[in-house]
């Protein structure tokens, strides 16, 4: 990605996007490919796709203590050290500071941040499934919170749209619970994958196990974007991908934008309050604190995209105050900050396989097996202990870490063991829908301030009965699986963690049908300032159980597109 400049004179511009993530990145392609003069605010470093990936083509004896976070390391980031992965040396300069970016917590909760241009696309973990209306009806239908106002027929075209721009690998499996996409071809399930596949078709209705599907481009086929080329099985994805094969705001859309001419983009740039005219009752700009020098900055737009990640948006609209919005802008529902969701992880099951010692598989492909969701889809699938679902990700390899220890073997028989692989293990792990509770929220206080003079979050949040009694199926289930599978020494595991750790926070300024009890309407617009879009991962009524950054996209894309429809109209 080239250079991009910043012109401090300009003040006002046709759109402001605030964030450079996956959000932030299709709202700038969209919008400036629409013609709109955008200003594209990040508030963290400047980061170039290939240029500014330094430990991409490193290998494991190129870092020292051999890639492990030192104590030191963890003093700044025991938050951030909390996915067990964030922090080791590969990856933990993505990651922020947790003394210089603090937040606070009654409960746990396990908030995962990257400020720089790119934001979290640049280290996500990629699966990208579709919803379906079993999704977006199911609050509805069983009472949960409050009804979308979308449905999938209003979301499918964008999925078409914007699967067929990054490139999702995946089968085409016909179930209703996980609609089908435009797809890349699946990235192959070594053999005791396929095992476990066909051996759980053969015990258990409706279970399928298929690859996961993920945002890498894995044929020859041209995509747009700075050299994007086909995966090269390299598994160093968290590193930045020089290659371009996963998708990355950096390597496609906010190139895509800069093409247009019409993107302005200025990183180091704290965007901290939403300024509401009441005149036109509409936002006439943004407030900015430049992240080094500390100036502050006044930026006009006639519309304005939030996509700074759920928590950081919220926190905006929540500091952005006025006569009209005392409790923050669009807060008349009082649900701004609440409902707090993410995915709960961390439970499955794992064990040992006997059998194809004469295969082996070639590359580290960067996904494994996808298990979607089979719980109360109906009929003998209902539980009565828990309402919605999970699936489960997981996976097959070799490797036996006792075989390189000098203690248990030496000399000749080490070096034999060292080049001989060890048995096959194969583990899976749910990820299961939390529900939206008013009661799970977040507060901004103002007695304790970052150094830039900001509140900071508070989080108040926590699972509750209906994930504890889904998390016990969820152990059971992947046990017996295993064990129809033909594996031994099952074990099962439950880590639960907390709120968070499953890094899809989302649901802090939900859309909804009615300006009383959402803060959000269906093209993701503030239901009391309609030229301010909010299309991260706050707008979520509530979860599913499969990976969000897909359905961001989707209703990003849409959104910006209704956003140009109505100023040209003259709506907003």
């Amino acid at each position: 990605m080239s250079k991009f400049y910043y012109n401090e004179e300009q003040e006002s511009y046709d759109a402001i996007v605030v964030g450079t993530g996956i959000s932030g990145g299709w709202a700038a392609k969209e919008l400036c490919e629409n013609g709109l003069k955008t200003l594209v605010l990040e508030r963290g470093r400047m980061v170039k796709h290939r240029e500014d990936y330094p430990t991409a083509n490193l290998d494991t004896w190129d870092f020292p203590n051999n890639g492990q976070p030192t104590r030191e390391d963890l003093t700044k980031q025991e938050k951030q050290n909390r996915t067990g992965y964030t922090t080791k040396t590969a990856s933990k300069h993505w990651f922020v500071n947790d003394l210089k970016h603090p937040y606070n917590e009654t409960k746990r909760f396990d908030w995962m941040r990257g400020y720089h241009v790119g934001g979290r696309s640049i280290m996500w973990g990629r699966h990208s499934y579709r919803w379906s209306d079993l999704d977006f009806e199911a609050n509805k239908k069983d009472g949960t919170a409050v009804d979308w106002p979308v449905r999938y027929k209003d979301i499918s075209p964008w999925y078409d749209k914007v699967e067929s721009y990054i490139g999702v690998t995946g089968e085409k499996l016909g179930l209703p619970q996980l609609p089908d996409g435009q797809f890349e071809p699946m990235m192959e399930l070594n053999c005791v994958e396929q095992h476990v596949r066909d051996k759980v078709s053969e015990h258990f209705d409706g279970r399928v196990i298929t690859a996961g599907r993920v945002a890498h481009i894995n044929s020859d086929k041209k995509f747009e974007g700075d050299g994007r080329t086909r995966c090269q099985y390299r598994n160093r994805c968290i590193r930045g991908c020089p290659f371009g094969a996963y998708f990355s705001s950096v390597s496609s859309t906010l190139p895509a934008a800069e093409r247009t001419g019409n993107m302005t983009l200025r990183p180091d740039s704290i965007v901290h309050e939403v300024i509401y005219d009441p005149d036109t009752k509409k936002a006439s700009g943004v407030k900015v604190i430049d992240r080094e020098t500390k100036e502050e900055y006044v930026f006009k737009a006639k519309v304005i995209f939030l996509c700074a990640s759920a928590i950081a948006s919220t926190s905006i609209l929540m500091q952005s105050k006025s006569d009209r919005f005392p409790n923050g802008l669009g807060n008349d529902s009082d649900q701004l900050g609440r409902n707090i969701m993410d995915h709960h992880l961390g439970v499955g099951a794992s064990g040992k396989f006997d059998g194809f010692e004469d295969k082996y598989y070639k590359g580290r492909k960067p996904n494994g097996i996808y298990l979607p969701r089979f719980r109360n889809l109906g009929g003998s699938s209902n539980s009565d202990k828990f309402i919605r679902g999970y699936g489960y990700q997981g996976g097959a390899g070799r490797g036996n870490w006792e075989d390189t220890i000098a203690e248990i073997s030496h000399g000749k028989e080490l070096k034999d063991a060292i080049l001989k692989p060890g048995g096959w293990t194969f583990g899976m792990g749910g990820f299961g829908e939390v529900l939206p509770y008013e009661d799970n929220r977040m507060t901004m206080d103002y007695d304790k301030l970052d150094e830039w003079g900001l509140p900071t979050v508070t989080f108040d949040a926590e699972f509750k009965e209906n994930e504890w009694n889904m998390r016990e199926d969820m152990k059971n289930q992947a046990v017996e699986m295993l064990e129809k599978a033909g594996l031994r020494d099952v074990k099962p595991f439950d880590n639960p963690g907390a709120l968070g750790l499953g890094i899809h926070e989302m649901g802090t300024a939900r859309m909804g049908r009615d300006p009383k009890t959402s803060v959000l309407n269906g093209y993701n617009q503030v239901h009391t300032c309609k030229n301010v879009y909010v299309t991260d991962g706050a707008f979520m009524t509530s979860a599913s159980c499969v990976n969000p950054s897909l359905t961001y996209m989707a209703f990003t894309a849409r959104a910006a597109n209704h956003a140009a429809q109505e100023l040209k109209k003259g709506n907003i």
